[in-house]
């Protein structure tokens, strides 16, 4: 191990002494990155290589790297055939872009995040703002309209049941959720606070209107009251897994993995957008990209909706222009969150409150449901 990263090191060593005599295409050299095990950020490009007509686009890897190169990066290629793009599925984390750019080493320039992001890293000036000369602010929803990011896509929690353990009825609200007289059996909620507070305020009554400003500790004395009988899923797998083991009767899902379960279990589990918290991805580009009027293009032609719906057949995530919701296959319309209807019945995440709230909220949730 220590003998590998010390030839790792050396390799390290070598790559920025070719870096300083010529240009490498930025490729190439997240390859090389990617295979020596080391991280980019080691490295300062030259001046020649980082105006390199090359986007890189990071993602958090997966099935995403596949989909998002299909449904965006291919018909953007051809479109413009001098400028390359680079999927890094490396996770765009808010770590990661703050230490990239205050080492004053952007190599990355579209990320994959979402608009709380886009706001908490903005305003420590780590981002570049969105060019809305370039980037078409009709073509997304106002509420998905930000200063240093614009939607991407939409996905929801939506509330999750069994069609077979309750004699017939479906649970349609998050009072449902709540009541174990009527609807018995043990839940499953997602092990952090996006979309459970608001489920949660739902349930004891509050008025859709009325959810933002969130009471975090009105939102907590509800979760507590469901706590005997839930369990808490952290990875999205998990809250699949339990329905396909009848661990559970009812859960908080991703709408992406309520389709699915829905399917593969031939309709016995099935969903409702009613109450759904809907949220949105979001492009960002980190501050100092030396690629900044190509990355505006990107985004500008991934609104494309055609581009957007073929994002949907391939990851199920939802077209956030809503032009695209006349395009989506009948099939794929029960589980587009973008739909009017569905999009209708549902409360869209106040972004401005999670990027001021969500810290000091996760850590008061996690000690609620784990205490």
């Amino acid at each position: 191990m220590d003998g590998h990263r010390e030839f790792a090191s050396d390799c390290a060593i070598l790559l920025r002494e070719q870096l300083a005599k010529a240009p490498i295409a930025r490729r190439r050299f997240l390859r090389i990155c990617a295979y020596l095990g080391i991280s980019p950020l080691m490295f300062k490009l030259t001046p020649a290589a980082a105006q390199s007509r090359e986007l890189v686009l990071v993602n958090f890897g997966g099935d995403a790297i596949a989909a998002m190169n299909k449904a965006f990066v291919e018909r953007f290629v051809r479109d413009n055939p001098n400028i390359k793009v680079a999927i890094d599925g490396a996770g765009p984390s808010s770590g990661k872009i703050k230490a990239m750019v205050e080492s004053g080493r952007t190599t990355w320039d579209v990320c994959d995040r979402n608009l709380p992001a886009s706001i908490e890293l903005g305003t420590q000036t780590l981002l570049e703002k969105i060019d809305y000369g370039v980037v078409d602010k009709t073509k997304v929803r106002p509420e998905h309209v930000g200063e240093w990011g614009v939607g991407s896509y939409i996905y929801s929690n939506v509330l999750t049941y069994d069609t077979k353990a309750f004699s017939g009825r479906k649970p349609t609200t998050w009072k449902d959720f709540w009541n174990v007289k009527d609807f018995p059996g043990k839940r499953t909620l997602r092990k952090h606070i996006d979309g459970q507070l608001e489920a949660a305020l739902l349930a004891d009554g509050v008025a859709p209107k009325d959810i933002y400003p969130i009471d975090v500790k009105r939102a907590l004395d509800k979760i507590k009251e469901i706590k005997p009988h839930t369990i808490f899923w952290g990875a999205a797998a998990e809250s699949q897994q339990m329905f396909r083991n009848r661990e559970v009767v009812m859960g908080g899902l991703f709408s992406t993995r309520a389709s699915v379960a829905k399917r593969e279990s031939n309709g016995e589990v099935d969903f409702t957008f009613n109450q759904g918290s809907v949220w949105v991805g979001a492009w960002i580009v980190p501050k100092g990209t030396q690629n900044r009027a190509e990355a505006m293009k990107f985004i500008a032609s991934t609104q494309d909706p055609h581009g957007q719906v073929e994002l949907l057949r391939l990851l199920g995530n939802g077209p956030v222009n809503p032009e695209a919701a006349k395009l989506v296959p009948a099939e794929f319309r029960s589980i587009d969150p973008g739909q009017p209807e569905n999009y209708a019945v549902q409360i869209p995440a106040n972004a401005a409150w999670y990027a001021r709230n969500s810290a000091a909220a996760l850590n008061q949730y996690l000690e609620a449901v784990s205490s």
